[in-house]
């Protein structure tokens, strides 16, 4: 697969890319390229409006482009968005980017998250793979 970085603030992607890599391979993903926008709050909260409507900040918008051409994704993280979820949270910033990083690749296996019972399987999804991959646990 693929890995291309948007970095502005050159953050260290290498965590990042190995998720992405392991991601893909162990949700059957099969995705070709991935496309990986770092953005600030305001730069994605003009693709929320502007692609699905939403009027309201969030820390990850995930796009699949997959077709009968083409196996591609397209994820955009709010990076001032991760850095207030792990302040607020109390975690590092490196583990709440990753378990965005989850987040995503597991909206692209099909999961939702917009019912209560959904939320509930994201985040337990979520924390297996930040315990499988990273040992770490959310608080």
């Amino acid at each position: 697969m693929n890995i291309d970085f948007e970095n502005p603030l050159s953050i260290d992607t290498n965590p990042l890319e190995n998720t992405f890599i392991y991601l893909n391979k162990d949700l059957l993903l099969d995705l070709d390229s991935l496309s990986i926008h770092l953005v600030s709050d305001e730069a994605l909260l003009k693709i929320n409006i502007e692609y699905l409507n939403h009027d309201y900040y969030t820390d990850i918008i995930t796009f699949d482009l997959r077709d009968e051409t083409s196996s591609d994704a397209e994820i955009f993280i709010s990076i001032d968005r991760v850095k207030e979820n792990a302040d607020t949270n109390e975690l590092p910033f490196e583990q709440e980017l990753l378990r965005v990083a989850i987040h995503g690749m597991l909206h692209l296996s099909g999961i939702n998250d917009k019912t209560g019972s959904e939320k509930a399987e994201m985040r337990k999804l979520e924390e297996k793979y930040l315990q499988k991959l990273f040992h770490v646990k959310r608080i």
